[in-house]
Order: C-alpha cells, then structure tokens, then sequence
C-alpha cells in the first residue's frame, strides 16, 4: 500500500500515476476487499508481463486522471472510486485483462464471510480426525456422523452451501479442518476504461458457453442458407457439388436421358415400370 505522507511524495506519485495512464492504452479497477496479499503477489508475478499493478490512494488517482485532458471520459472512471482498490494499466483488451483475471483465480480454504463459488459438497468417508469436539462441530453445520477405527467418518454426501452463500464462521472453520476449498480468491475488475470508453465491470464478463453457442448456431444457419441460396464457399463446396449431381442424375433418369452414369438406373426404372404394369394386367385379368 501507498504511505506517501508528504506533498512532495504526493505529487510524485500523482506524476507516476499520469504516466502509465499515457503509457498504456487501457486502465483496469479492481477491489483488494477479501484478496489476500500473498495473493496479489503471485497475481503479479503471474501478469507481470500483461499489466502493471499499483496500489494507490484513491485520491491520488482521481488527481492524476483529472490532470489528464487529453484523455477523453477519463474522469469517469474517478467519480465513484471508493474502499481499497489495485489499479491495472495494461495494452491489453480490457476483455482481455478480464478473462485473465478470471482463469487466475485460485480456489482455497474459506474465512468467515466469503462467498462459496460453487456448491460445497462434504463427501462421505473418513475425515482422518479423532473423535473428540470435532463430531459436535460437524453436526452443528449439518454433517452425519460416526466413529469407525478410531476416525470420525462422514456418513454420506452432504451439501453445506451453495453458490453464492455467505459462508458463516462454524462452517468456514470445518471445511478449513476438512481442507475442503469452496472459494475462489482473485481479483475482478469493476471498471475499465480505453480510448475514451468506460465499461463497466459486470458487461466485461461474458457468457463464453452462451456466446459460443451463438456463434455455432449463427454457423449453422449461415450455413444452410449458402446451400439453399447455391453460394459457393469453401466449407460448402463438396456439399454443393453432391446436391448437383443429385438432382442432374434425378433430372436424367426423369426425361430418359441415357449415359454411362445413368443406363443402371434407368434399366431399374424400366424394370420397376414393367413389373408394375404386369401386376396392373393380372389385376385386371382376375377382374374380368
């Protein structure tokens, strides 16, 4: 963290914040709340080459970007800057930086308050602890118990939160026993700006299964229309090529055009047609 006190440092600080906003094409804001330092350590080992992070007073930011004129909206970004943040300044897509804060995320052992990323599942099985406290700490978060060679074992599959939960104390201290990992640590960006546009963290988290279904579905449609429309395209080409000669082979054997591709065919035509006019004769013969 900053712990620039005098106005020298300040204005130095102001002055480096300034630059990076001039060396880089795009800003990233990302909360510190519930990221833990070693964390943002590794986060920053890990990026060093993407993004470049500085924890900074709030109020030394929103100086630097007001000081920066030349850069349309900018001050947006500084209107509702509040508690701790770490602030990235990448060249990178800010969808880009995002996705790559999303894949750093790391899974671990939950404190009182965090959120479960998922549901938290307690499998059946030994917990490889000794009976004692721990079975009265266990059933007060709603987990079957029963003591088997010494061991406290968990009687079945249980869930003790989902997604999206806040996780309490007493279970937040049994999963870390059970070393059971039911959050995820890293860190989101909640606003970013480049070129004059600011975008707001949550339209920087896209559906990626739903958009690639979009784009199979939209594959798929484009598809079938360059076969019913005839648009010859690389991918349909052999498609195309196999659907003409079906319907020219089709044609021939219609209007009794003989070739060397068609005489088989039409000899079976000719064939189906006399059989059928045979059994239209004995059907008329037996009438009579």
């Amino acid at each position: 963290m900053s712990t620039s006190h005098t106005p020298q440092e300040k204005t130095k600080s102001v002055e480096e914040i300034r630059s990076l906003v001039h060396e880089y094409r795009a800003i990233g804001i990302a909360s510190l709340q519930k990221v833990r330092a070693p964390q943002l350590q590794e986060l920053r080992k890990k990026l060093r080459e993407s993004a470049h992070f500085r924890v900074v007073k709030n109020t030394i930011v929103k100086r630097a970007i007001n000081e920066c004129k030349d850069k349309p909206k900018l001050e947006e970004i500084g209107k509702d800057l509040s508690g701790s943040n770490v602030f990235l300044f990448t060249n990178l897509n800010p969808f880009r930086l995002a996705l790559l804060l999303e894949k750093s995320k790391v899974k671990t052992t939950a404190r009182a308050g965090d959120i479960a990323a998922h549901d938290v599942f307690v499998p059946a099985g030994n917990t490889g602890l000794p009976p004692g406290p721990i079975i009265s700490q266990l059933g007060a978060v709603g987990l079957p118990t029963r003591i088997e060679a010494g061991s406290v074992w968990v009687s079945r599959d249980t869930m003790v939160a989902k997604e999206g939960e806040s996780i309490p104390a007493r279970l937040a201290t049994v999963l870390s026993k059970l070393g059971i990992d039911s959050v995820e640590i890293g860190l989101t960006i909640k606003t970013a700006y480049e070129s004059g546009l600011v975008i707001p963290g949550e339209r920087l988290q896209p559906d990626l299964e739903g958009v690639k279904r979009s784009i199979e579905e939209a594959h798929a449609y484009a598809f079938n229309l360059s076969l019913n429309t005839a648009y010859p395209v690389p991918e349909n080409i052999s498609l195309l090529i196999q659907t003409v000669h079906h319907e020219a082979y089709g044609l021939a054997l219609a209007a009794d055009i003989y070739s060397s591709e068609t005489i088989a065919g039409l000899i079976r035509k000719a064939h189906m047609e006399t059989l059928s006019l045979l059994s239209k004769c004995k059907s008329f013969s037996s009438a009579s």
